[in-house]
This record gives structure tokens, sequence and C-alpha cells, in this order.
């Protein structure tokens, strides 16, 4: 049961009980991984930060520091938080449960553990992992100012970009934790739509967040926002020489809008949409609106570079 993969993956399992590490350790050297051992959550935490591996299989109860500690820990390093982390215990109440996943989990198993079943669980969530990283290198090539944020408004990760503005505007760590967090913690308790923006309070450097959309794993995938940049309709009117309603219409077009939704958005007719995109096509030199959309997307990505 060899894992084919274009390199070796790593998994660190944590357990104070000497035989569950040798049962597990030998299923995954069978099953072709690199393993790391660790006896409790400190000595995880060190291994984790040095080797960085792929999986982390955590114990619930240890001494010293705890799984749900030790994952805890693990998820608030931004370096770190993205490893999945199966918990794996004695425990079997629902509390303990919601207690693994709260903590960061990816998932639980009971122990005795059945290897073949864990092999299983750990092919999916190295399979999602990676995906997850697919993902999130391909933003980071395009050169968007995007992060998440969890429920309490914490960063979880973010484009090189969105660090890279948040340096200019002075808006470091301690102001992220102090600052960012509580305003979006009440922003979120209001229930805000995609497009949604917040303009953020704390900063000499003006900056908003706009919600994108809910992520499958309960994060917030938010834009950042640079105040002192033209955003969004005020772009293409400044570079495609439309009016303002013809430079709002094209925006909410690229955006994958429908005529009637636009019209409601502008709180004009669809007819009105449909005389706006006649005025803008040939100014664009496109016979369509997918053509128009489409160079209005071009610019909109190249701003954000």
């Amino acid at each position: 049961m060899t894992m084919e993969h274009s390199r070796t993956d790593i998994a660190l399992v944590v357990d104070d009980s000497p035989d569950t590490l040798s049962l597990i350790n030998d299923a995954l050297e069978a099953a072709g991984m690199d393993v790391l051992l660790a006896l409790e959550g400190r000595q995880a935490l060190t291994i984790a930060r040095r080797m960085r591996p792929d999986i982390i299989l955590m114990d619930g109860l240890m001494p010293h520091m705890d799984g749900f500690e030790a994952c805890r820990a693990l998820k608030a390093d931004p370096a770190l938080a993205a490893i999945p982390v199966i918990f794996m215990t004695g425990l079997a109440e629902t509390d303990d449960v919601v207690k693994g996943l709260e903590a960061g989990g990816v998932d639980y198993l009971t122990k005795p553990i059945a290897p073949g079943e864990l092999l299983a669980r750990i092919r999916v969530h190295l399979n999602n992992a990676r995906l997850t990283h697919s993902a999130q290198h391909a933003l980071d090539s395009v050169g968007q100012h995007l992060l998440t944020v969890n429920d309490q408004g914490v960063i979880c990760w973010a484009t090189p970009q969105t660090y890279a503005l948040l340096a200019r505007a002075r808006a470091d760590e301690p102001w992220q934790q102090q600052q960012l967090a509580p305003q979006v913690r009440h922003w979120f308790s209001h229930q805000p739509q995609p497009e949604h923006q917040l303009t953020l309070s704390g900063l000499e450097y003006p900056l908003a967040i706009r919600l994108l959309s809910q992520q499958a794993n309960g994060e917030t995938l938010l834009r950042l926002v640079d105040g002192n940049r033209a955003q969004g309709a005020a772009i293409l009117r400044q570079k495609l020489d439309l009016t303002e309603r013809e430079s709002e219409v094209l925006h909410w077009i690229a955006n994958g809008k429908t005529n009637r939704e636009t019209a409601d958005i502008l709180s004009i007719s669809p007819r009105t949409v449909n005389k706006h995109l006649e005025q803008i096509f040939p100014k664009l030199e496109v016979d369509n609106r997918t053509a128009a959309a489409g160079v209005a997307l071009r610019i909109q990505v190249a701003d954000q570079g």
C-alpha cells in the first residue's frame, strides 16, 4: 500500500504510549512514509517547527501538554497552521470529539487504531491539504490582496501582496490582534453578505476589507482594499474612458452578475443595462458581454498586482 507521490510524505506521530507509536510507525513506514515520533505536545511543537511534517497524528491525553493544547498552538502559528491534524484517542465521548475538532483537528480516530482505516484517512487529508496549498499558491502567483480569517477575525492565510499592504499601512501583528480581529468579529455579528465592505479603523493609511465568500473549512475569504487606489468601477472608468454608469455596469458584469442582477444592484432597469452595454462594446472594440467582461477582469487583475 505505497502512497505514490513525487516525494516521500512526512508524518509526525504524537503519543505517550510506546506500543501505539510502534504500531503506527510500522504501518506508515510500510506505506512509504517517513515517520517522526514525539511523546508529548511540547516536543511535537519543537519537531514540527524544525521539520514541518505533511500530517500530524495526535493523541488527545498526554502529560505536560496534551494533544488539544498542542493542536491549538499549531493552528496559531501561520507557518504550521495548514498541517492537517488527525486526533487518535481512547476518548469516545461526543464532547471529546467536539473538543478535538474545535482545537483544529480535521479528523478523529478512536483507539485501538486500525492501520488500514488510518492510512485511508491520511490519504484523504493529504490530498485535501495539497489541493488547498495549490489553490493558495495559485492565488499568491496572481498577486491579489486576498486573505482568510476565522470566526474570531484572526488571519489564517494571506497572499504575500496582502502582507506587503498591511506592512505599508503599519498594520503589524499586535494591531491585527488588538484592532483587526475585534473589528472583524463585530462585523461578522451583523452577517455581512458577499461584496459587503468594512472600512478599518485605527490606521493612518486607509484600508478596508471586502467579503468574497465563506469557505468549506469555516474560514471567510476577504479582499484587502487599498484606500489610496481606485477600486472596481473607478478603475474601469479611468482605464477605459467610460462614463460612471457604464463603468458600474461593466464592473458587475465582470463579477459574474446577470443583466437583471446588475439592474437590481444599480437600481435601474434591465433594459437600461442593455443600453449601457451597447455603448460599452464599441468603446472596448468587442461585440459581446463575455468579451467585455474579459477586458474588465484583465484590467482589475493587473491593477491588483
